[in-house]
């Protein structure tokens, strides 16, 4: 089994392999150079194409930084706003409809929690490197996370989520919450009481 593929399984992984540190280098770069063009610049959707995003139509204003991009899949009508940050070391997974406020980070790394398991270490080679897994991302179609929320590895957010600004979201979110908080949790039912004007459905 290769270090990839641990990686992408959930399980310990040396992120100093000669291929993950490959992807990640060409992930960084690509966002640099998004990064350094204007919202208007063609070839900011080729840089999207070469990250390796798959899935449907979404803007992301930028920056960005994503550590791999091409682990993590994305719906209809994406929009990401300034700042978004995707550590895709585990598959991402973003619905249809989904609106992200400035700072959204979403975290699939994970450390051991014991130092002795955590800390750096040497390999044979000299190289430096660490052991660490990852968890996947889930975030259902029609959510939208308010500004500087944060989305750790291991977590799924329902379809029709609204997740309040600033919120840390260690575990799952049902399905139509109004969730925040630190650690989010739930404050209530999203329902028709909500509305604020009359608008087709669709």
């Amino acid at each position: 089994m290769s270090e990839k593929e641990k990686m992408l399984a959930g399980e310990l992984y040396d992120p100093s392999d000669e291929e993950l540190s490959a992807l990640r280098t060409k992930t960084h770069r690509l966002c640099l150079e998004y990064n350094g063009l204007p919202e208007t610049d063609k070839r900011r959707t080729e840089i999207l194409h070469e990250l390796g995003i798959s899935g449907g139509s979404f803007f992301l204003q930028g920056p960005v930084q994503f550590d791999y991009g091409c682990f993590t899949s994305v719906g209809k009508n994406f929009y990401a706003n300034f700042n978004f940050t995707c550590l895709d070391c585990c598959p991402v997974t973003i619905g249809d409809n989904v609106f992200f406020g400035p700072g959204v980070s979403l975290l699939t790394p994970v450390h051991p929690f014991r130092w002795q398991e955590r800390n750096p270490y040497v390999k044979q080679d000299g190289t430096v490197t660490d052991s660490e897994y990852a968890k996947p991302i889930n975030i259902g179609s029609n959510c939208w996370l308010a500004g500087n929320v944060t989305v750790c590895g291991g977590v799924a957010i329902g379809e029709g989520c609204v997740i309040g600004a600033g919120s840390v979201v260690t575990r799952d979110i049902p399905p139509d919450s109004l969730a925040a908080g630190v650690p989010c949790r739930v404050i209530r039912k999203i329902t028709d009481a909500d509305r604020m004007k009359a608008r087709p459905e669709f």
